[in-house]
C-alpha cells in the first residue's frame, strides 16, 4: 500500500497537491475545461482511482495497457488511492495538475457531481459515439450513475452485496440451506451462535449490529426496497411501512442473540475487517453480509472451514423477491475541468462500455461487470461463490441508493438514527422516523440553496 503523508494521503500524491496549490482552499474557482481536443493526437491523461489492494493496482494497470495498446497515442498515468475528498479538492482547484478522469467507489455523491457540474454530462459523447446507453448498462447501474436528467458517470464495474456463511457450522448445526427469509435467517442465526462455559461468544450466527465492517443499515434495509423519497424529493421514511419493519426484524435479532451490549462487546473483539482477524475468517461469524470482492480474499486466504455464498434473506411477506440485494459500485466520468474531454471519453468508453476489458477486469477482482454483454460473457470466472454475486446483480429485485444532491449525508443520517436505535436510545419509533425526515429535508434543502 503507499506511503501516506501527514493529510492521510499517499506521499507522490500529496506532494503533487501541494505543488498545484490544491490543499489550500475548498472553495477556489475551478477551471475551464474543453472538449475541441483532436482525441487523435498524442496526449497524457491523468487517471484518478481508488484501489490501492496490490491485485486491484495490477489489475488496473493492465486495462490501461489495454488501452494504450489500442491507442497507441495517448498515454495514460494513473494515481491509485484517491479518495472522494482528494477529488473534489482537485477538482474545485483546477489547474494543470488535476485529472482528466476520475473515479469513485460511492455512488452516493453522484448527484452532487452531476449537479454541481464537477464531472461532465456524458450524454453529447455517448450520441457521438453511437451507444445507446439503455441497451448497454442494466438499468439499476444507469441509475446510479445519473441525477435529474445529467448522466455525469458511467458504471466501471459494481458490487453486490449478499450472505457468506460457514458451511461446517451449518453442518453441525443441521441446517440444510441458508435461509431465505427474515424468520429462518432468526432462527439459524440462534442456532448457529455457541457459548463459551462462561457464558461469553466463541461465534454469532449473525452480528446484527450496523458497526460491523460492511453492515451499514442501508444494506440490509435494501432486503425491503423502501422509497427514502417521494416525488418531490422529500424524505418519507416516516411513511414508509418498510422502515418499521426494518427495524423491528433488526431489535428482534438482537434480543435473540443476547442483547445489544453483549453483542457489542463481543463486535470489539473482532480483527480488521481487511485482516487475516477478519471476523468470518477466523470463525467468529457463522453468517456474515459482505460484498462479491470478499470471495477472491477468501479463497486467498484458504479458511480452516468450507464456506459458500447465496443472496441475503428477505422479508417473511415477499419471499418471491429472494435473490435480491444491494448494489452500488465503482463509477468513473470526465473532470470539468479537463482540457483533453474527448480524448478522456476514450479512456471512459473503453474502461466502461467495452466486453472484453469489462470481463478482464471484474474477474481480476471479482467485481461484478456492469455491462449487460459482459454479464452474460462466456469468459467470465465460472466460481460458484462469485456466481451468486452476478446473479444478484441481475435480479429484478435488487436495489441501489437514489442519487441526492447533497451526495450521502442522507445516510449518514440514517446511519446515525441506526445506531441510536439499536443501542436503545429511541424509545418512539414513529417520532424518531418523522425527526429524521426532518433532518434529511433541511440537509437537502441547504444544500440546494
Amino acid at each position: 500500500m503507499p506511503r501516506s503523508g501527514p493529510h492521510g494521503l499517499p506521499a507522490p500524491l500529496l506532494a503533487l497537491l501541494v505543488t498545484a496549490g490544491l490543499l489550500l482552499t475548498g472553495c477556489a474557482n475551478p477551471g475551464t475545461g474543453s472538449d475541441r481536443d483532436d482525441p487523435t493526437r498524442p496526449v497524457t491523461l491523468r487517471f484518478w482511482h481508488g484501489w490501492s489492494e496490490k491485485n486491484e493496482v495490477k489489475a488496473v494497470d493492465e486495462a490501461i495497457a489495454r488501452f494504450e495498446k489500442r491507442y497507441p497515442h495517448i498515454r495514460v498515468e494513473a494515481t491509485g488511492s484517491v479518495t472522494d475528498e482528494t477529488v473534489n479538492q482537485a477538482l474545485r482547484a483546477g489547474g494543470g495538475k488535476a485529472p482528466d478522469v476520475v473515479s469513485s467507489f460511492t455512488t452516493n455523491n453522484v448527484g452532487q457531481y452531476c449537479s454541481s457540474g464537477m464531472w461532465v454530462d456524458l450524454d453529447p459523447f455517448l450520441r457521438r459515439s453511437g451507444l445507446d446507453k439503455k441497451a448497454i448498462f442494466p438499468g439499476t447501474l444507469l441509475d446510479y450513475t445519473r441525477y435529474r436528467g445529467t448522466q455525469c458517470a458511467l458504471p466501471l464495474l459494481a458490487d453486490a452485496y449478499g450472505m457468506y456463511y460457514n458451511r461446517d457450522a451449518f453442518e453441525e448445526a443441521g441446517i440444510s440451506r441458508p435461509p431465505r427469509t427474515m424468520s429462518e435467517f432468526k432462527a439459524a442465526a440462534v442456532k448457529l451462535t455457541r457459548r463459551t462455559e462462561d457464558g461469553s461468544y466463541r461465534r454469532v450466527g449473525f452480528m446484527p449490529n450496523f458497526r460491523l465492517y460492511e453492515n451499514s443499515p442501508d444494506r440490509l434495509f435494501a432486503q425491503w426496497a423502501p422509497r427514502y423519497f417521494d416525488e418531490e424529493g422529500r424524505s418519507r421514511l416516516s411513511r414508509e411501512p418498510a422502515a418499521r419493519q426494518f427495524f423491528g426484524v433488526q431489535r428482534d435479532l438482537i434480543t435473540a442473540l443476547g442483547g445489544y451490549g453483549p453483542l457489542e462487546r463481543f463486535r470489539t473483539t473482532f480483527g480488521d475487517e481487511m485482516s487475516s482477524q477478519n471476523a468470518f475468517l477466523t470463525g467468529k461469524l457463522a453468517m456474515h453480509l459482505d460484498g462479491s470482492w470478499r470471495s477472491l480474499m477468501l479463497a486467498d486466504a484458504r479458511p480452516s472451514f468450507r464456506w459458500a455464498t447465496a443472496p441475503m434473506p428477505v422479508p417473511d411477506d415477499r419471499p418471491d423477491t429472494y435473490g435480491r440485494g444491494y448494489l452500488t459500485g465503482t463509477v468513473a466520468g470526465i473532470a470539468h475541468s479537463s482540457k483533453h474531454r474527448n480524448a478522456a471519453w476514450e479512456l471512459v468508453k473503453f474502461l466502461t462500455t467495452d466486453t472484453d476489458q469489462v470481463v478482464a477486469f471484474a474477474n481480476a477482482i471479482h467485481n461484478v461487470p456492469s455491462t449487460k454483454a459482459a454479464l452474460a460473457s462466456p469468459a467470465l470466472d465460472a466460481d460458484p461463490a462469485f456466481r451468486t454475486f452476478l446473479s444478484i446483480a441481475q435480479n429484478r429485485h435488487s436495489v441501489s441508493m437514489p442519487p441526492s444532491v447533497n451526495g450521502g449525508m442522507y445516510i449518514t443520517a440514517l446511519q446515525d438514527f441506526a445506531y441510536a436505535v439499536e443501542a436503545g436510545r429511541v424509545r418512539d419509533l414513529d417520532k424518531g422516523l418523522r425527526a429524521l425526515d426532518r433532518q434529511i429535508d433541511a440537509d437537502t434543502l441547504q444544500s440546494a440553496n
